[in-house]
């Protein structure tokens, strides 16, 4: 299964679940409101959902749209699985994960928010100097069939090895044991993976990054999608409409200069056992869409186009669309000004524009 799993270890899962419930406002069963789950795990631009709910500012814009929200964390794949069996209704994801797994698996997919992208959380990892020139023939750790693999096979091919990815021997290692698969084990020459793993696995002795996902800005997206179909009734307008809201809102306290960012920032830090420092540096070489409009000028241009054409390429070649898919084509993408990648009647991932439209002129 492909898994971005950005998490900090099982320990901190164990110990979150406990604040969480705590944390999240209760939803009463005689309560007749329209109720929604949205699914979110472990990583630096998905982490403001937990201060969301804890804050109240979730249930602030729920109960302006008449409805109540559940805000769950999972880990990464476990959410992916509750958002295709339909036991969510929205869900954080890549843009690669929105096409490998909901709409490989039928299940029309709407990305309403554009939440930020890598910008160097994401790094290949080498011992002694090697080049990727050097690393055919290597193992290399990292976890299989996801933005992973993709980034270490885009640095392979923008520097001339893609003629060579075929040679490379792949450890499938999971995230929680990967930083001390490779630091204990000197003859581990590569490792790819994420932050904070990559700002620990870098500081052994003779480590350096040999390429990281700021030479491919925007390849990996990170996005908040819902089911196409609860878009088409009024209830799920409300819902993605108070998504929306209240990302906007705590978008604006993450970005806003003064010490009460510090407050936020750590209170956001807390929903993965993490410290203000450490969630501060993995902010550095993420980059947020802080505003609508600059996420508008994301989900609008043509690199978008380019961006998913090549994602859809990797996912196909991976058979990660499904072992009897024979085309990218039979799982298609639609962009907001109509044009769509793949076979119309095949429509399974959309990006949709408007909720981040009605944020961004004050309409929500």
């Amino acid at each position: 299964m492909s898994s971005r799993q950005r998490s900090t270890g099982i320990l901190a899962c164990v110990v979150f679940s406990a604040i969480f419930l705590s944390a999240a406002p209760s939803l009463h069963a005689a309560d007749p409101r329209p109720s929604f789950t949205v699914g979110w795990s472990v990583y630096v631009g998905w982490n403001p959902y937990y201060y969301m709910a804890k804050s109240g500012i979730m249930k602030k814009w729920a109960d302006k749209y008449g409805i109540n929200i559940k805000v769950q964390r999972f880990d990464y794949a476990p959410s992916l699985d509750a958002f295709v069996a339909k036991n969510i209704e929205a869900c954080t994801m890549t843009n690669m994960e929105a096409l490998d797994m909901p709409a490989a698996s039928g299940v029309d997919t709407t990305a309403i928010l554009i939440g930020d992208y890598s910008n160097g959380n994401d790094a290949v990892l080498v011992r002694r100097g090697l080049t990727f020139a050097q690393i055919p023939g290597k193992r290399v750790l990292l976890v299989e069939k996801t933005v992973s693999q993709y980034l270490f096979e885009r640095g392979m091919t923008m520097n001339g090895q893609a003629g060579q990815i075929k040679k490379v021997h792949y450890v499938n290692t999971s995230d929680s044991d990967i930083a001390s698969a490779f630091l204990t084990d000197s003859s581990q020459d590569v490792v790819v993976t994420w932050k904070p793993l990559v700002s620990q696995i870098v500081k052994g002795k003779g480590v350096a990054s040999i390429f990281d996902s700021s030479k491919i800005p925007g390849e990996i997206l990170d996005l908040t999608v819902v089911r196409t179909d609860l878009l088409t009734r009024p209830e799920g307008q409300k819902f993605a409409k108070a998504l929306s809201g209240a990302w906007y809102e705590m978008m604006s306290l993450m970005s806003k200069a003064g010490p009460d960012r510090d407050k936020v920032l750590a209170g956001i830090a807390e929903g993965s056992q993490d410290s203000l420092t450490s969630y501060k540096e993995q902010l550095v070489t993420t980059h947020m869409f802080f505003t609508p409009q600059s996420a508008l000028q994301m989900g609008t241009s043509p690199g978008l186009k380019a961006i998913m054409e090549s994602v859809r390429q990797f996912c196909f070649n991976h058979q990660l669309l499904g072992e009897k898919t024979k085309s990218p084509d039979d799982v298609a993408i639609r962009f907001p000004d109509g044009d769509i990648q793949g076979k119309k009647d095949r429509v399974r991932l959309r990006f949709e524009m408007s909720f981040m439209q009605l944020a961004a002129g004050g309409k929500l």
